[in-house]
């Protein structure tokens, strides 16, 4: 964190009741409950609550603002894929990404401003690593995304946005706990994203909500795995395919391997043999992910028919695997790209490019 960064103000969702009491010195404790249920089961601010005096109305928004301010807003698929840039207290900036569909709605959540992993076909990882957000700041992307939804119910909160859920585990799980409590969502709605921090795993284990474990791997061997996601130098794969058979032993949930298709880097038959032999070890089911161009990185994802040819060839061994499908092809869709691109990076990443992963020839 930089020694510049601001003192982080008390904000509307960082608040447990404990603190809306103390806010609400003076007035009937009934005030409490009706200010977090409008919160957490109307989806309301604090000036939109015409059931308590609009003196406290004008108190809370005082003392407890809102963390974020809308820099930007983009739309793809015809509305159904919003696209949010936030600007927090100290000026650092992170996105939330809100997917509609006919009768419900998933929320893509950062859990830091900026990414300390490194992994260079990732733009978050590109620009580095900024702070963690508070509990407050990532709840509030969620209630802000489900007030965007209008009727449709947010169902899915997945932990995949800017940052590594995991190195900031303090709050990313007061976070879970407060949308599984608070708003309602089941544990197995709630996805967790993580490049592979074992230690992380390790507490997700001990927890007491059963969430769904997701890993980005892109990659079956050590050897590729530590140029692509560095931090595998420090969690090897065999070590972390044993944190996540502690996880589905301990949880009862089935873990997701996550695995950008990156043409000529990940996508030969060998790389599919790997990962099919991974996948089978625990038990796990793998996201093939079409790889949005990232500006820096001098690769491309695989072609569509690749996608599923590696999906066939993983089936073949024994493995389930899906494509997932692509929303947002036609904005900043990928983490960290908006962010990127409004501060500029892009530009100076093209000029300066990151050197991609060799492909192995033995």
């Amino acid at each position: 964190m930089s020694p510049a960064t601001k003192t982080a103000p008390t904000t509307l969702y960082d608040l447990d009741r404990e603190q809306f009491a103390e806010l609400c010195n003076g007035e009937p404790k009934y005030r409490v409950d009706q200010i977090w249920q409008g919160l957490y089961d109307g989806l309301k601010l604090p000036d939109d609550m015409t059931n308590i005096p609009k003196k406290l109305r004008s108190h809370l928004a005082e003392h407890a603002p809102l963390a974020l301010t809308e820099v930007q807003l983009q739309h793809a698929d015809k509305g159904q894929t919003l696209k949010w840039l936030w600007k927090a207290h100290d000026g650092h900036q992170i996105e939330t990404v809100l997917m509609l569909y006919p009768d419900r709605a998933t929320v893509c959540v950062s859990s830091q401003a900026g990414c300390a992993m490194a992994c260079g076909f990732c733009a978050t990882g590109q620009a580095g690593f900024d702070r963690h957000l508070t509990t407050g700041e990532i709840v509030e992307q969620v209630v802000r995304a489900a007030q965007a939804a209008g009727d449709r119910r947010v169902s899915n909160v997945v932990f995949m946005g800017m940052g590594e859920p995991l190195a900031n585990f303090p709050n990313t799980w007061a976070a879970v706990e407060r949308l599984h409590g608070d708003l309602g969502l089941s544990a197995r709605s709630i996805t967790v994203s993580t490049v592979g921090v074992i230690p992380g795993i390790q507490k997700l284990t001990e927890a007491s909500l059963p969430v769904t474990l997701a890993v980005s791997f892109h990659a079956a061997n050590d050897r590729l795995r530590d140029e692509l996601v560095p931090i595998n130098k420090r969690y090897p794969i065999d070590d972390l395919c044993e944190a996540m058979i502690a996880y589905r032993e301990e949880s009862g949930r089935r873990v997701s391997i996550e695995w950008a298709l990156i043409k000529g880097v990940n996508d030969s038959d060998r790389d599919a043999k790997e990962l099919a032999r991974i996948a089978r070890r625990t038990r796990a089911h793998v996201n093939l992910i079409p790889l949005n161009p990232t500006p820096g990185y001098p690769v491309v994802g695989a072609a569509p028919k690749r996608l599923y040819e590696f999906r066939d060839l993983l089936e073949e061994g024994g493995a389930t695997a899906t494509v997932r499908r692509t929303r947002g092809l036609e904005i900043d869709a990928a983490c960290g790209q908006l962010a990127a691109r409004h501060r500029g990076d892009a530009t100076a990443a093209t000029e300066q490019p990151v050197a991609g992963p060799q492909r192995r020839t033995s």
